[in-house]
């Protein structure tokens, strides 16, 4: 709307029009949707780890709670502790093959001398594996594989954040008390 200078000729308004503010605003908004969307899709390409959770080193117990021969499953650490002649193996629950979780069946017919019954079925290709983690049947290409174990004063330790891939199996792999 135009104001009226008695001195001279008609002027203009100042300041922003209508469809200015409305322009600006549904820029703004665009903006704001667009950052979000960026910082939100940023945000989920870095896993949070949880302090002691799977990929950090996790106390599994004390050394003498697990004898010779025992599978002890750690769900949410993604492992199975296995008690074997030559000391401790962390195994992976992940088959070799497909990657299908393997669960340990303590009442099939046992595929090694440590004990009479127990092994890991994977349930997606009939993949047999022993205690020692080693392919008995089965399309797997190799044994399960292996998370670290450190023995501090007793109490067994497994870090969750790195895997050891193997060939075969070697007493070596196994952390001796």
């Amino acid at each position: 709307m135009a104001q009226q200078n008695i001195d001279g000729p008609p002027q203009q308004a100042k300041g922003v029009t209508r469809r200015d503010f409305l322009r600006l605003g549904v820029w703004a908004g665009l903006f704001i949707l667009a950052a979000e969307g960026l910082a939100a899709t940023v945000a989920s390409l870095w896993p949070r780890a949880k302090a002691g959770g799977f990929g950090s080193v996790v106390t599994a117990g004390k050394v003498g709670d697990f004898p010779v021969g025992s599978m002890t499953y750690f769900p949410e650490y993604r492992f199975y502790l296995s008690r074997v002649e030559d000391g401790f193996l962390a195994l992976n629950r992940k088959c070799t093959h497909l990657g299908c979780v393997v669960p340990w069946q303590k009442d099939e017919q046992s595929e090694d001398k440590l004990a009479p019954k127990g092994r890991l079925n994977c349930p997606c290709h009939a993949g047999i594996y022993n205690r020692y983690g080693q392919v008995v049947g089965g399309p797997p290409p190799r044994p399960l594989d292996l998370h670290p174990i450190a023995i501090e004063g007793g109490v067994i330790k497994v870090d969750t954040g790195k895997i050891v891939l193997r060939e075969t199996y070697s007493p070596s792999q196994a952390t001796r008390v």
